[in-house]
C-alpha cells in the first residue's frame, strides 16, 4: 500500500494563466484541494515535491497548510502538451474510513512461457479502476505470468485483488493474453479452407465452350 507523505503548500490569491506561468516559473504548481463539504482552497505546492510524489507512486499525501495538515488524495495531476512538466494539481480530502474509486497500474510479474514459444505478448489493460479505503490503495495490481501459454489469457475476473479492493469492471475484460503470430493465423486459416476445387474451373471451363457452339 502506498503510504503518505508531507506536501506543505501555500494559499494562492491570483489566478489566471500568466500567474501560472510565473509560479511555475519560480518552482511553484498550481493546484487546488476540496471535498468533504468545505470551501475549496487555491494553492501551490513545490514542483520538486509533486516529483517525488509522481516517481514514488504516492497516492495519499498530508497536505500542510497554515499549519494545519489534512490527509488528501491526488485526484488529477495535468500536464503539459510534451508530458514532461506538471502544470495542476487537484487534491481531495479524504478520511481514514472513506472508500474511494481511482484507477491503478497492472504490472505484469514474470516471463510467460507463451512467448518463449513462439507468441506474441499483449495487454489490452494497463490500468484497473477499483474501489478501497482511502489510506490502502495499493501501488498497482500485480498480475503474475509465468505460466501463460499461446492462446491463454488472464482475464479482469481472474485478477488476485487486494483484502479490501473490489472493481465493477467487466469481469471477462482481457488484461493480457499470448497471441500466435499473424503469418501463423493466416497460415492455419488458408489450412482450414481446403484446397481449390478444380472440377468447379473445369465446369466453368464446358459452359463456356458449349456458349460458344
Amino acid at each position: 500500500m502506498t503510504e503518505a507523505v508531507t506536501v506543505t503548500a501555500e494559499a494562492r490569491q491570483e489566478r489566471g494563466k500568466r500567474r501560472a506561468r510565473r509560479l511555475r516559473q519560480a518552482g511553484r504548481v498550481p493546484a487546488v484541494v476540496y471535498g468533504h463539504k468545505q470551501d475549496t482552497i487555491p494553492l501551490t505546492v513545490d514542483r520538486d515535491a509533486m516529483w517525488d510524489v509522481v516517481r514514488h507512486g504516492t497516492r495519499v499525501v498530508d497536505l500542510q497548510l497554515n499549519g494545519q495538515s489534512e490527509k488528501c488524495l491526488v485526484k488529477e495531476i495535468q500536464w503539459d502538451t510534451f508530458g514532461k512538466e506538471i502544470i495542476h494539481v487537484d487534491f481531495t480530502r479524504v478520511s481514514a474510513d472513506e472508500r474511494v474509486r481511482l484507477s491503478v497500474p497492472i504490472q505484469l510479474r514474470g516471463q510467460a512461457p507463451g512467448v518463449s514459444g513462439g507468441g506474441i505478448l499483449e495487454q489490452p489493460l494497463h490500468e484497473i479502476e477499483i474501489e478501497c479505503l482511502a489510506l490502502e490503495i495499493p501501488e498497482a495490481i500485480r498480475v503474475n505470468i509465468h505460466e501463460l501459454q499461446v492462446d491463454q489469457a488472464i482475464l479482469v475476473k481472474d485478477l488476485k485483488l487486494p483484502a479490501g479492493v473490489t472493481t465493477d469492471m467487466e469481469p471477462e475484460a482481457i488484461v493480457v493474453q499470448i497471441v500466435k503470430p499473424q503469418e501463423e493465423v493466416e497460415e492455419e486459416a488458408l489450412a482450414a479452407e481446403g484446397p481449390a476445387e478444380p472440377e468447379v474451373i473445369s465446369r466453368k471451363a464446358e459452359e463456356t465452350e458449349s456458349a460458344e457452339e
